[in-house]
């Protein structure tokens, strides 16, 4: 006989089981296998939702029940099957005659089975839900009940109450009418403006009372009115200058806002916000004022500048360039004349004579002022570096070349170069620097990359470059480039009447540089300075004037100035004064002298400054040198002609 334990059914499977408590569950649920895709177990609740019965469903695919969404459902499913539990309003099922109903899914992954999972689904009609949340909501407003209201109409009140206490509180004045123009209400500020009582306005047509004049006193229509055509035309009219009537006759400066009442879309009135802008129209009619003193002064400032800018140009510091002879006026024409202009300028002359400052003032006054000016000195360039320098090296192009290095054009892209002493570049790199000349292209050392770049160049030489071209010792094709538009710098021995003005402004800045006042050139100091030959042109001239500022002694300068043989052969002959001791002339009798001497020559030539036959070609002056002291001397040639 077989034991009782043997006569036991078996243990039901977890899916058996889900048959018995699936239906407890309070939505439409199903248990599916995923893997299979078989629905393994359904309650009646979801049979009822779809419609069908609990064996019908059985017998279906779960992706049948999901038609073209099935790539969501795999999705849906896999995620569920990952993370445990998933959640979507997306989804839709097909419930009774085809309709579709709105769910939102639900899935929990079930571990019963050992290596299997099953998938809980939770499938809720979305309309059934938001009409159970619909009724939710009502019968909580019902069961507020009295309650409710009464606080609503405490609300209401503390509202009202509020807003009356806004009104009263703000500063501008505010107004209601309604479609007849009649005043409903007025605050406290509207009454301070206007001088009414609130009694007084109640209940009138206000636009009769406050606003039937124009500032002018022409007659203000109603139908004008900004504040009526508010609640006719339904929009909203704001007026920055404008007046009302105060009830003593005064007039009130004031700028509003008129903006419609609508009720259940209708105009029934307005609103009107206005304030006093009399401190406004008096501050502007101020601004006026200060306005027209200002044009006034800008008119005096700009004759005041003019009148300076000709004092300015009297001096000839133009670009930066000091000086008032005739030398410096053509050069400052020839720079006005080539720096708007892209041309490549050479600029010849001997050391010390300001190359680098016309260079400077080249490219103040070019459309490229905005962009570098980068200088290279080709003089202190050891050969080997050259290339390097000009054009930059990539690593690695040679050794030492630890980084990459840009190059001076690249530098002065988009503006200007300046290559001081061009004429010490070698003969193997000018024929590189030809290229850039001409096709604006280059390669960095070591690199096979092409680079454009946008640069004019301006070149400084002291020696004469085409001699050095013929001789073969400069490149012919590179010297003609280079010189588009040539320029002199002439030397300082040339220009003598600069002198003193150059003479004045390096003592001025060595002054401040050595923190030294009260120190002035004298006549005899100007005349010292321009007679001296100046080999080393203006650098030397700084140069002196510094070293007299900081050896002067007291508040006077001494200038002992070396002799040169054309020096000496420019200065007229000083004979001794006649006198048994042999005594000198003074300064005062040297002065005289030469300004004789001057004379007598002008006199022989009849006027004749220079030329053959000239004064200066007969007392061995350069005409420039001549000129000058003719004007220091106050002579006019004119008079002995």
């Amino acid at each position: 006989m077989e034991s009782t334990a043997s006569q036991q059914p078996p243990p039901l499977s977890p899916v058996q089981h889900q048959a018995s408590w699936i239906d407890y569950l309070p939505d439409p649920a199903m248990v599916i296998d995923p893997f299979r895709d078989h629905v393994l177990s359904a309650n009646i609740r979801l049979a009822r939702l779809l419609g069908t019965s609990r064996a019908q469903i059985l017998a279906r695919s779960v992706s049948t029940f999901f038609g073209s969404q099935l790539p969501q459902l795999i999705t849906f499913t896999e995620e569920a099957m990952i993370n445990g539990q998933c959640w979507s309003r997306d989804f839709t099922i097909e419930g009774p005659r085809g309709r579709l109903i709105a769910l939102e899914l639900s899935m929990a992954r079930m571990d019963t089975d050992p290596g299997a999972s099953h998938l809980l689904v939770y499938l809720r009609n979305l309309d059934q839900l938001q009409e159970q949340r619909e009724k939710h909501e009502i019968n909580t407003y019902h069961q507020g009940g009295l309650l409710h209201w009464r606080r609503i109409e405490t609300l209401f009140r503390d509202i009202e109450r509020e807003n009356h206490l806004i009104l009263e509180a703000v500063g501008e004045g505010i107004y209601g009418v309604d479609a007849e123009g009649r005043t409903t209400f007025i605050n406290s500020a509207g009454e301070r403006l206007l001088g009414f009582e609130r009694d007084e306005l109640l209940g009138r047509v206000v636009h009769q009372v406050v606003h039937h004049t124009h500032a002018d006193g022409r007659p203000h229509k109603l139908e004008e009115c900004p504040i009526y055509r508010a609640f006719k035309d339904g929009a909203v009219h704001r007026v920055s200058d404008d007046c009302f009537w105060r009830k003593d006759g005064s007039q009130l400066p004031v700028e509003y806002t008129s903006t419609p009442i609508m009720d259940n879309g209708q105009l029934i009135g307005a609103v009107v916000v206005f304030r006093d802008v009399s401190e406004r129209k008096q501050a502007e009619r101020e601004l006026t004022t200060a306005l027209t003193q200002v044009e006034a002064l800008k008119q005096k400032l700009e004759m005041e500048n003019a009148y300076l800018q000709e004092e300015l140009s009297a001096e000839h510091r133009d670009h930066e360039i000091v000086g008032r002879s005739d030398v410096i006026k053509s050069l400052i024409r020839r720079i006005d004349l080539v720096a708007p202009t892209d041309a490549n300028v050479l600029i010849s002359g001997e050391s010390g004579t300001g190359k680098e400052l016309i260079a400077r003032a080249i490219q103040t006054a070019s459309q490229r002022r905005e962009r570098p000016l980068i200088r290279v000195n080709c003089a202190a360039i050891p050969a080997d570096l050259f290339e390097s320098e000009f054009f930059g090296h990539i690593r690695g192009a040679f050794t030492g070349a630890v980084n990459d290095r840009v190059g001076r054009f690249e530098l002065a892209d988009g503006g200007t170069l300046f290559l001081d002493e061009v004429g010490e570049i070698p003969m193997e790199l000018q024929g590189k620097l030809l290229r850039v000349l001409q096709d604006q292209q280059f390669e960095r050392v070591g690199d096979t990359r092409t680079r454009k770049v946008d640069v004019r160049v301006i070149a400084a030489t002291n020696r004469n470059l085409k001699a050095e071209a013929d001789a073969g010792r400069f490149r012919k094709d590179l010297y003609f480039r280079l010189n588009v538009f040539p320029i002199e710098s002439m030397p300082l021995r040339e220009r003598p009447e600069d002198i003193p003005l150059l003479a004045q402004l390096f003592l001025e800045h060595a002054c401040r540089k050595f923190n030294r006042h009260g120190l002035s050139l004298t006549l005899a100091d100007v005349d010292a300075l321009q007679s001296y030959h100046w080999p080393g042109n203006i650098r030397e001239l700084e140069n002196v004037i510094e070293r007299q500022v900081i050896v002067a002694t007291g508040k006077r300068l001494r200038f002992d100035l070396p002799q040169t043989a054309e020096t000496v052969e420019a200065m007229p002959e000083q004979p001794l004064r006649q006198g048994v001791t042999g005594q000198p002339l003074t300064e005062q009798e040297k002065r005289q002298q030469d300004r004789d001497n001057l004379i007598c020559a002008l006199r022989q030539t009849r006027g004749k400054v220079s030329g053959p036959g000239g004064a200066a070609e007969l007392l061995g002056l350069k005409p420039t040198t001549l000129a000058s002291r003719i004007r220091k001397y106050r002579i006019d040639p004119a008079s002995f002609r």
